[in-house]
């Protein structure tokens, strides 16, 4: 049962916020009858968007203070693909870029945003959050998300935002363009840390969530464009319950 559970939970995340085939005909969404609300009840797969008790996103307050482990981040890799899966826009990336964290190595799948953030802290949202998704040989979980607030023009994120793939099912080739995921990382990488699950269904639990504190500026139009693809696909806090925020 765990292996399948951890086999779910990562076609999940690898399909971008993730979804089977079947998603892009409406099977959930972000609004209506097939919205958060009722993500639990659509399908006996998802019952952990209603039942689970360590939901993601949350509002990222109250932390405690922790002697908490640097993130070793490799991220000097380049994303291959931007690709539209009808939830978001999910840049994939090319072997290499990884995570080690509590002695383990986590593998980058890729990395896909949000309009406006998903993650709150202390109660205020950004506009935009990126989630970069990913997984041990076994099947273990982390992400690590960074906030991104209106500022200066930032020109790692145009390299995306000139080849977005404005349609459903649209996939364009990110090689040429020479991103890599580190580009799109703030100088600092303290972070806070929580216990969480996947923001769409499945909402499978057991992932490791690491909150940057530091938002990465970019435009105000750089923003638009991704909200204009994107529109409003942000899941609504969750409770936090009996976790621990660490900070």
């Amino acid at each position: 049962m765990k292996k399948l559970l951890a086999s779910l939970a990562i076609s999940a995340m690898t399909a971008g916020t993730l979804m089977a085939s079947n998603y892009a005909h409406g099977t959930w969404s972000y609004s209506g009858k097939t919205g958060p609300e009722y993500w639990g009840d659509l399908k006996k797969e998802y019952i952990m968007c209603k039942i689970g008790k360590n939901q993601s996103p949350i509002d990222v307050s109250g932390a405690v203070s922790a002697t908490l482990t640097p993130l070793n981040i490799y991220y000097d890799v380049k994303a291959k693909t931007f690709l539209n899966n009808g939830h978001t826009v999910k840049a994939e990336m090319k072997d290499g870029a990884k995570l080690y964290i509590d002695g383990k190595e986590f593998k980058l799948l890729q990395f896909h945003f949000h309009t406006p953030s998903e993650n709150t802290i202390n109660r205020e949202y950004f506009p935009m959050e990126a989630h970069f998704v990913h997984s041990t040989k076994d099947g273990e979980l982390a992400v690590v998300a960074v906030m991104f607030k209106i500022g200066k023009y930032n020109p790692a994120l145009q390299k995306l935002v000139d080849n977005m793939p404005k349609k459903p099912g649209v996939k364009n080739n990110l090689c040429p363009a020479n991103l890599k995921a580190k580009d799109l990382l703030p100088k600092s990488l303290e972070y806070y840390r929580f216990n969480g699950s996947l923001t769409t269904p499945p909402c499978s639990e057991g992932v490791r969530w690491f909150v940057l504190k530091q938002p990465v500026e970019v435009s105000e139009k750089q923003i638009k464009a991704f909200e204009k693809v994107m529109g409003k696909n942000n899941r609504p806090l969750q409770p936090i319950n009996a976790r621990v925020i660490l900070k």
